[in-house]
């Protein structure tokens, strides 16, 4: 045979014979060389199939199904050859029997063939052969010695303790032993108990271990199954006060604040508000299991154990941005008692006007809205969405403060209603205002929104200027500054890795150099609490 010969001519119609199926093709049939040798692997990996396929069919007397068999073999050979080799003369040479041409084709597995009861097809349900992808505790795995590994660490770790009982200061070793990173060593201690009784046996730990091998099988429900409370599937805010105390007491970068514990509880507060601003997408109030997977905030967590300049990790636990944000909140709060009214905020960035016309839902929380007053820990998600208009985060934030009627649409009426300010102030400033006409001819072009004269939310996340159309309506600074440049000029600054710095990063550094300023030019022993330690 030539070398542009098809090697096709050596596959000879599938009989209905056993011996012809299991019986290998002769070298004395075809000339092999090295290029088809894998292919004719192939088909008589085939062939042997098919002759199973055809036992098996045979002992059940089913004529119909032996030819089945024998078409599906015999196809997918000819398709096999044809794609490889061209296969100009396969289809003559392996033409199927006209029985089993009369067939519809078969599935691709024969567990895939509907069994028969007499003469009558038993079809399966679809639903009960469709995999269950929802998984909430992550994807189960088989039950393996590492768990009884980590048990057995877990008892020798206990041997070295007084009593065999750990302390919250001894749960580091017990973390370790356990696999988890450092600071996970709060959750465990909370996981089995330790909050209540203030130490853990290896029992209880063991106890607590076992049920969490059996029901987590990732590290999202694992940390949510350990610090949650008894029989929730989801996170609250207070349910992270144990694990920020803990980092407050024992990560080296805050040693300094042992000597100032009035700042504990503002620092844990922000680092809270921080982890929900960007963790909790749901605005729910409840973290879950699933919104954990799609943050960053358990790696960030792990970070913790390497990094002894706490500063360096900017998010969630940076005390530099906590000192920029209770700096901030403080010169608002002339009282003094933990809470801004209206008159007080109007005094960040707004000129100290008169009419401070931010909507109620900026007072986040009933018996604020009620009261008119926002709280320290509303201030936090305010100070981050006003500085950072970016993130996903503070574009729903800002969208709900101009969504007066709550129907998830601007209307033309609602810009116009926060326009009115920006207009008679820019007049008291002396500037020249742009008719709302104009202004919304612009917004429009700035955001192209789907449905004219409504914009929605997608529309702004869209669009990727969000944050020059909400600085429009409330802040008359930026909104200045934006006339005075090309809104779509890149800028961008990195850190020391390399990574781009958003909009709050670069604020908070910044601002924390002013602090520092200006604290080092005043005395520290005058101002009492109005200046954390720095």
């Amino acid at each position: 045979m030539s070398p542009e010969g098809t090697p096709a001519a050596s596959c000879k119609p599938l009989g209905s014979s056993q011996e012809h199926l299991s019986k290998p093709v002769s070298d004395g049939e075809v000339v092999r060389n090295e290029d088809e040798s894998p292919l004719l692997q192939i088909l008589e990996n085939i062939d042997f199939f098919a002759q199973e396929l055809v036992e098996s069919s045979a002992t059940t007397g089913s004529k119909t199904g032996t030819l089945a068999h024998k078409w599906s073999a015999t196809k997918l050979q000819q398709d096999l050859l044809a794609s490889t080799e061209g296969g100009k003369n396969v289809k003559e040479r392996n033409e199927p029997e006209k029985e089993a041409e009369t067939l519809p084709s078969p599935p691709c597995s024969p567990s895939a063939v509907p069994p028969r009861e007499g003469n009558t097809v038993v079809v399966t349900p679809v639903s009960a052969s469709v995999s269950c992808f929802y998984l909430p505790q992550g994807a189960p795995v088989p039950r393996s010695t590492a768990v009884g590994q980590v048990i057995a660490r877990i008892e020798a770790t206990f041997a070295n303790f007084k009593e065999q009982r750990a302390t919250i200061h001894d749960m580091g070793k017990v973390s370790k032993a356990c696999g988890c990173p450092l600071y996970w060593k709060a959750a465990l201690f909370h996981g089995a108990g330790g909050e209540t009784t203030g130490f853990i046996s290896a029992s209880s730990l063991v106890d607590t271990w076992n049920k969490l091998s059996l029901s987590c099988f990732d590290e999202s429900s694992k940390f949510v199954y350990l610090l949650a409370k008894r029989g929730a599937a989801y996170l609250e805010q207070e349910d992270f006060t144990l694990l920020l105390q803990d980092i407050v007491d024992s990560h080296p970068g805050l040693t300094f604040l042992k000597d100032a514990p009035e700042f504990h509880s503002r620092y844990i507060t922000t680092a809270i508000q921080r982890i929900f601003y960007t963790v909790n997408r749901s605005w729910t109030g409840r973290i879950t299991a699933s919104e954990l997977r799609r943050s960053n905030f358990l790696q960030t967590l792990s970070l913790l154990e390497g990094e002894d300049d706490i500063n360096q990790i900017t998010d969630y636990f940076s005390y530099e941005h906590f000192y920029v944000i209770y700096c901030k909140f403080w010169e608002l709060d002339t009282d003094h008692n933990l809470s801004i009214d209206r008159r007080d905020l109007a005094r960040y960035n707004y000129h100290d006007s008169e009419r401070a016309t931010m909507p109620s839902v900026l007072f986040r929380g009933t018996s604020a809205q009620r009261e008119g007053r926002m709280s320290y820990a509303e201030f936090v998600w305010f100070l981050i969405s006003e500085e950072d208009k970016r993130s996903p985060t503070s574009i729903e934030y800002w969208f709900r403060c101009m969504d007066l009627d709550g129907d998830g649409v601007l209307s033309m009426y609602e810009l116009e209603h926060f326009y009115e300010e920006q207009h008679d102030r820019l007049e008291a400033m002396g500037f020249e205002p742009l008719p709302f006409h104009d202004l919304l001819c612009q917004m429009l072009d700035l955001v192209k929104p789907q449905q004219p004269g409504k914009i929605t939310l997608r529309d702004l996340k869209r669009c990727g200027m969000a944050h020059v159309f909400f600085d429009t309506f409330f802040s008359l600074e930026k909104y200045l500054e934006h006339e005075q440049k090309d809104p779509f000029a890149i800028h961008k600054e990195v850190d020391r890795n390399g990574q781009e710095l958003s909009d709050w990063d670069r604020f908070a550094a910044e601002e924390y150099d002013v602090l520092v300023a200006e604290d080092s030019e005043s005395d520290q022993s005058g101002r009492g609490e109005s200046s954390p330690a720095v």
